[in-house]
Order: structure tokens, then C-alpha cells, then sequence
């Protein structure tokens, strides 16, 4: 059989580094890594805790509260980029009930019907279905994906809806639909919060920000099969995320490592159940002149191989702007080393490296 370009690109991609694909990156990124693990000798970090921020100062503490969440969000983000938040809100039982209905979602809808949902680029993200091993061009990532973005949710926004365009099944739009809109909730407190730190007006970006877009990703990782385990492959390849930040509920199956770029060794992340996680991303190093770096992280294998047998699920939240808008650089972090660029432009030449090279936007 003859093995075909991004099938060849993805056999690579078990064994490449990250600077090979530099070139599409809109900020800058000086660490190396290999994009899965085992592809090297690597080193992890036992020691460094990821720092805890409680949401309870912002929501109840008033402003002394909301300063001293400010700095304990912000120092976290400067650092090492992740930070696990406490006291959200956020039912944990909701989260239990996610993981059924994520498992349910991915092995009850046939094949056939998730295919015709196949992802493609609206705006600037590639929305839809991603069969496993597909999500990338870059490496064959262990995983089934599905990205829906706001538009994708019965919102009241779009008097021409119609949960078909989007959702495989009657049912899972409405569920799911409760889950963003929870977790839309946080998006400015988290902003707010960034900026002061930074010492912005901490409601520079309320506007960009209310009912803004997003993608909220279904991660359905399948069991680990012998074949699959001897192939090297990762559940998903190391990245930076592309957003302002994203809204990561705790998992039951660890697997997720974080990068220490101070001494460049993987942390292993295992939050208290019921936790969120929160990263930066792309847009956000971009827009603070490289203060709050955009953070490294990988999904491998369990650690413990009798879990090679559960399927793993997560649901993330990127948050973004909308296309139009421009990501120009804060006030207050320094000469700015970036121009200012649209959405659009940055979020499709960034994520280009995983999608193809057409798949960036370029407009005069």
C-alpha cells in the first residue's frame, strides 16, 4: 500500500519535534519537545505543584477578593501557564454526567452519521467531527474529536437554527448546551482578573468577550489497543493552544503532563475531581507581549497499563474573539514586539500546521 502524504507526515509525527512546524507559529516559541512521548529519553517533574486558585475570593470576597485572586491567577499564568480552580460553582455531578453522555455520544452514533459531520473551517475554526487518528496532519493522535462552536448551540441568537445542521441527534445540544453556558459564566471574571494583574482596565476586553466564540471540544479517547500501544502514537500531541484560555474540567483517567519550560521536564497533572483547569494560550501570549506564554501540554497513556482498557473523555472550552477582531497588544507590558493582527488571520496561519496549508485565511 502506498502510503500517502499526511499518512507519511503522521508516521513522522511520532517522532518529531516541535520546531520542525516553527513556521507557522505567530508567536514565539523557543522550547523543544517531541510531540509524543517516549519518542526520547525525557525527564519528569515530580516536584512543582500546580498552583490552586480559589474562585470564592473573586465571587464573594469583593475587591480585596477579587485582587488577591488577580495576583494569585496572574503569578500562576506568568509562571508556568496552568493554574487548577477551586470553588467555581460548578456542580460536579454535572461533570459525572458529561462523562456518560460523551462515552454514549461517540459509541452509539454510527460511523456513518458522524461523517457526515466531518470538520471543516467556518470563520476561523475547523468545526465538526474528527475521526481518531485524524486530528491532526502532524501525528496520529489517539483520539475522536468533535468541536462545536457557539454557533452550533440553541442559543436564541439565530432565529434560523436547526440542531441537525450540528448535532448527530435530538438530545445532546440542549444537555451540552448547560455545560457552555456554565462555563461561560467564568470567561470575564478569568479576563477581568488577567488584566488587572496586568495593571489594564480590567474590562478592556467585557465587550470582545460577552457572547464571544468558542470552541467546545468532545475528547473521546478509546481504549488503548496492543497495536496501538507498539505504534508509539500519543492520545494527542504536544501543542500550545491556539486561544485566550481554556476551560478544562478534571478527568478521571490521568494522562494529561504539563511542560516546566524552567527546567524543560513534563509535570503530571492530576486535579481534585470536580476541578478546572485553566491554560493560556496563542492569543493570550500574543496579546501580552510574551508575558503570559502560551503553555506546552500533551495527552499520553496512563501510566498505570490496566487503565489502557478506559476510555478517557474530556471537554475543553477555547475561548476565543471573534474573527473580526484584532489582537493588538496590551497597554503596560512593555514595547510591543508584535504588530497587530486580525483573528482571523492569526487563529488559521497558527493552526494551519495541523489542517494543511490552505487552510490559512489571508485577507487584504
Amino acid at each position: 500500500m502506498v502510503m500517502s502524504t499526511d499518512q507519511a507526515k503522521q508516521e513522522h509525527g511520532i517522532k518529531a519535534v516541535n520546531q520542525e512546524y516553527t513556521q507557522y507559529d505567530q508567536v514565539e516559541k523557543e522550547q523543544t519537545y517531541n510531540l509524543a512521548e517516549g519518542a526520547a529519553e525525557e525527564e519528569f517533574d515530580e516536584e512543582t505543584q500546580i498552583r490552586t486558585c480559589d474562585m470564592s475570593l473573586f465571587l464573594h470576597g469583593g475587591p480585596e477578593g477579587k485582587a488577591q485572586f488577580a495576583r494569585d491567577i496572574g503569578e500562576a499564568m506568568e509562571g508556568i501557564g496552568f493554574v487548577i480552580l477551586e470553588n467555581h460553582e460548578i456542580p460536579p455531578g454535572l461533570y459525572v454526567e458529561v462523562e456518560h453522555k460523551v462515552a454514549e455520544f461517540f459509541t452509539v452514533t454510527p460511523l456513518a452519521d458522524k461523517m457526515k459531520y466531518e470538520a471543516q473551517r467556518h470563520g476561523s475554526v475547523n468545526q465538526g467531527y474528527f475521526p481518531i487518528k485524524q486530528t491532526s496532519r502532524m501525528h496520529p493522535d489517539l483520539v475522536e474529536g468533535w468541536v462545536f462552536c457557539r454557533r452550533a448551540f440553541n442559543l436564541g441568537e439565530n432565529p434560523d437554527y436547526r440542531e441537525t445542521d450540528y448535532w448527530p441527534a435530538a438530545g445532546y445540544e440542549p444537555f451540552f448546551r448547560q455545560v457552555i453556558q456554565r462555563h461561560e459564566k467564568l470567561i470575564l471574571p478569568l479576563m477581568q482578573s488577567i488584566l488587572a494583574y496586568l495593571g489594564c482596565d480590567s474590562s478592556l476586553y467585557d465587550e470582545k468577550l460577552t457572547r464571544t466564540n468558542f470552541g467546545f471540544r468532545l475528547n473521546y479517547y478509546p481504549p488503548i489497543t496492543k497495536e496501538d500501544d507498539e505504534s508509539g502514537a500519543g492520545r494527542m500531541l504536544g501543542h500550545e493552544d491556539v486561544d485566550l484560555f481554556t476551560i478544562l474540567p478534571s478527568h478521571g483517567v490521568d494522562g494529561l503532563q504539563v511542560l516546566n519550560r524552567e527546567n524543560m521536564k513534563w509535570i503530571r497533572l492530576n486535579p481534585p475531581e470536580g476541578s478546572i483547569i485553566i491554560n493560556t494560550g496563542d492569543y493570550m501570549q500574543r496579546i501580552t507581549n510574551d508575558r503570559l506564554p502560551s503553555t506546552t501540554h500533551r495527552v499520553s497513556k496512563p501510566l498505570d497499563t490496566s487503565l489502557f482498557e478506559k476510555a478517557r473523555i474530556s471537554i475543553p472550552m477555547a475561548v476565543y474573539v471573534w474573527e473580526e477582531e484584532m489582537l493588538e497588544v496590551l497597554p503596560n507590558t512593555g514595547k510591543p514586539k508584535y504588530e497587530p493582527i486580525s483573528a482571523v488571520q492569526f487563529h488559521t496561519r497558527t493552526t494551519s500546521k495541523y489542517y494543511g496549508d490552505d487552510y490559512a485565511v489571508d485577507e487584504d
